[in-house]
């Protein structure tokens, strides 16, 4: 399969789909802002500020040309910050062509609009192009693991299930298992969602608490991620795979979660702005939570778990007593509510 591949942002996890997309022999444009960081690409081939240790293969060619990034390309890889994704796209409007497939990798949910990316994207290019052709990429995938070759699944989501399985066949590798799956709002909100559940479970790291209070935290996490995902739209099994599941266990338990540090961090009484100030990358799960919030109200869905993250992150609530409301919450039955029937 002979295909010109543009990445969109060169953070760790674009440079790891980069990576894993030019060995398998694609023509890969790899684009980022930074003029320092490409010359240091240039020099050392690798990503060192955001994927160290890990050569970049000769099919791969950084560039901070945008047009040279999407102009002719046959894909093209959205793996900027989810703040940055309708901005971002809108400058390529005008390199763009209809027939090109976007695949969106980012995971957040827009503030302000409370729209899933898939959603932001389509929403600036369908009136230039009416059948653009958008799927999302999500999963247990911590870009760190991916540019080693470790073995890993992933999702590949769209409306149109030809787009998901041509997808699916481009980035299937010997290390990188891809499935499919038609519920495109269930995986975005999936993949926005558990970073969220992955900041209370780090607050819970933070204050010293058990395995205990981290598997009763992840666990009724689900509950929430589904709920909510349920008054959108969403299949409800879809949350008992990749994008549910992996991806909540995962980004709750890993050193390499970035929002779990977050929430580690605040658990220690650390201010989040000096947490935040202090990480080279962005932990999506600050703004995916006002997002989620706001969404949760619109929708009136209970979701405590994201109430009293929200509360820690945006209105000074002790994470000790953001803990103890959520103890102290009306006694429940569980079956009626739990992920899975």
């Amino acid at each position: 399969m002979n295909m010109k591949i543009g990445v969109i942002g060169a953070g760790s996890w674009g440079t790891a789909l980069a990576l894993l997309l030019g060995q398998k022999g694609f023509e890969v444009t790899l684009w980022l802002r930074s003029k320092d960081l490409l010359d240091k690409i240039v020099q050392a081939n690798e990503n060192s500020t955001y994927l160290p240790g890990v050569s970049l293969p000769p099919t791969v060619k950084a560039t901070i040309d945008l047009e040279e990034a999407v102009s002719g390309k046959d894909l093209i890889v959205m793996a900027v910050p989810s703040h940055t994704v309708r901005k971002t796209v809108s400058m390529m409007k005008s390199y763009l062509q209809e027939e090109t497939i976007i695949v969106n990798a980012a995971k957040g949910l827009e503030e302000g609009s409370l729209k899933r990316l898939s959603e932001v994207i389509n929403e600036e290019l369908s009136p230039l192009f009416p059948h653009i052709k958008i799927a999302v990429l999500s999963g247990p995938n911590h870009a760190e693991e991916v540019g080693r070759l470790v073995p890993t699944a992933t999702v590949v989501a769209s409306v149109e299930d030809t787009v998901a399985k041509k997808v699916q066949d481009i980035f299937m590798s010997p290390y990188f298992r891809v499935y499919t799956n038609s519920d495109i709002i269930g995986v975005e909100l999936g993949g926005a969602l558990k970073n969220i559940i992955a900041i209370g479970a780090g607050v819970c790291e933070g204050l010293s608490y058990g395995d205990n209070t981290k598997a009763a935290l992840i666990t009724r996490g689900l509950v929430e991620i589904t709920r909510l995902g349920l008054a959108l739209g969403a299949r409800r099994g879809t949350f008992s795979g990749l994008t549910g599941i992996g991806d909540l266990f995962v980004t709750c338990t890993s050193p390499h979660s970035r929002n779990r540090y977050v929430g580690i961090e605040l658990g220690k009484n650390n201010a989040l702005e000096d947490i935040i100030s202090s990480m080279k990358m962005v932990a999506e799960g600050v703004k995916t939570t006002n997002a989620a919030y706001e969404l949760s109200r619109k929708y009136g869905v209970e979701m405590p778990i994201t109430r009293e993250v929200y509360r820690i992150l945006f209105e000074g609530m002790k994470p000790h007593e953001a803990v103890a409301d959520l103890m102290r919450r009306d006694k429940r039955h569980e079956i009626e509510e739990v992920a899975f029937e």
